[in-house]
């Protein structure tokens, strides 16, 4: 229960949508995906080892919610691919469109179940709301299946590739295929899809250029599609950046090369990486986990555990705190990172979307890098009505600082109280390499010996 309220706190059901989830950026739409899967697979376990006079109760509770839940959230997701998958020609197109048909009809299955079977149609209509196809706040007349594509597939096979980060597919793209940079810390590897364009199947081999380069394999048949997973032997990868390419290449002559980059910093050093590590251009951070803590005068930062769309999130005790205007005096988070790049660094703090419940006041934190006067940010200070209904949605507010970072190395973020009623879920501090997505990039790879308060 506290699993299926947490994931669909993220964005109502109704609210889905096919690009609600990133489907080329961090993987978010499959985890999501797979997060609804998890605790779906558990209910259903526990229900059927339940005793038949339980057994109502469980699926009105738990159950129900937890697979229709995961049914709307997997439908959005498939529905999403779908599309995707039509404009890069896969031949998947198609199989992706029929499974998006039959989670419609799991939606309805459930629906039923739960008017007419369950308490032998005690609850008849309780699940007649309509909760697919919203355009507006209004309520859709009924249920509606989202559009979805299905190609005329040529029979003759043709290969097409796509990689991790990247909606585009080659041959046809007009840009050099890239992977994302790989790294020592979070040793990532990143997937590549060789897919068909046509009916009949084809082979393919995968050839790296440099030693260091490690495919889960080095060639195959393709009937539908396949996924290849990089990654990198970091006992092989040189010191500091490194560049390298792979080329698939059909049976048919059709090739495709992309470029792969990996950075494994020059006579690495364990006790320099404390803190967080910023990786393809950005750091995240989860709220809670800050490197160090300081209370205020009367009142202190504290974590409020499963709150917020992912981990957890701080805010300020007592909730009736003054205001304080002087960081001197008030609670203060720090969070330790090491950064490669210097310049301008935009933080992106993800709140909860409270509202200014205290006239004539905003809702502002301070934040500021190592000893630099810190900026007060008023989360509330563009509150219309758009701004509004995207809070609501997106169950989060965003609140945005620019900041100058004068050279690579150690740095510290850190967040002082100004109001109290601000609910810090996640940090992103952006140095140019972010890229879209719903949730923010996964957290980054840290080191530390545990939080500590003076």
């Amino acid at each position: 229960m506290a699993k299926y309220t947490k994931y669909n706190g993220r964005r109502k059901p109704e609210l889905l949508e096919a690009t609600t989830y990133s489907l080329e950026n961090y993987r978010e739409a499959d985890s999501v995906a797979a997060d609804f899967k998890v605790i779906a697979e558990k209910a259903e376990a526990i229900y059927k080892q339940l005793p038949q006079g339980q057994k109502d109760a469980f699926y009105e509770l738990v159950l129900y919610p937890t697979k229709a839940s995961a049914v709307v959230t997997q439908l959005n997701v498939t529905v999403g691919k779908n599309r995707l998958y039509a404009s890069q020609g896969r031949a998947s197109t198609n199989g992706l469109a029929e499974q998006a048909r039959a989670l419609f009809r799991s939606d309805a299955e459930l629906s039923r179940a739960y008017n007419h079977a369950l308490a032998q149609g005690k609850w008849n209509h309780m699940m007649d709301q309509t909760h697919i196809g919203y355009t507006s706040w209004n309520e859709p007349p009924a249920n509606t299946m989202p559009k979805v594509v299905v190609l005329d597939l040529p029979r003759a096979a043709s290969m097409g590739v796509a990689v991790e980060g990247s909606a585009l597919a080659w041959p046809g793209a007009n840009v050099p295929a890239k992977l994302p940079q790989f790294d020592i810390f979070r040793q990532q590897r990143f997937y590549v899809d060789i897919f068909n364009r046509g009916q009949s199947p084809f082979d393919f081999i995968v050839n790296a250029n440099a030693p260091w380069i490690v495919a889960s394999e080095a060639k195959g048949r393709v009937r539908r599609e396949r996924r290849i997973w990089i990654s990198v032997d970091w006992g092989r990868a040189p010191e500091g950046s490194a560049s390298g390419s792979l080329t698939i290449t059909s049976d048919s002559g059709q090739t495709v090369s992309a470029e792969v980059n990996a950075f494994r910093p020059a006579a690495r050093d364990e006790t320099p990486w404390d803190g967080f590590v910023e990786s393809n251009g950005y750091v995240s951070i989860e709220a809670a986990h800050y490197a160090s803590k300081s209370p205020g005068r009367s009142a202190q930062w504290e974590e409020i555990e499963d709150l917020g769309r992912t981990l957890s999130a701080m805010t300020i005790f007592p909730v009736t705190a003054e205001s304080l205007i002087s960081t001197e005096l008030s609670p203060r988070l720090e969070y330790k990172m090491y950064l490669f790049d210097a310049g301008s660094a935009r933080v992106d703090a993800i709140v909860d979307p409270t509202r200014n419940f205290v006239p004539g006041r905003g809702l502002r934190y301070a934040v500021s890098f190592d000893d630099e006067t810190p900026q007060i940010v008023d989360l509330l200070a563009n509150d219309n009505q758009q701004a509004w209904e995207t809070s609501v949605k997106d169950s989060a507010r965003i609140g945005r600082s620019t900041h100058t970072i004068a050279s690579p190395g150690h740095h510290t973020l850190k967040i002082w109280m100004v109001d109290p009623g601000v609910v810090l879920q996640k940090f992103v501090v952006d140095l140019g390499g972010v890229k879209p997505s719903y949730l923010g990039p996964p957290e980054s790879y840290f080191r530390r010996a545990g939080p500590s308060s003076p």
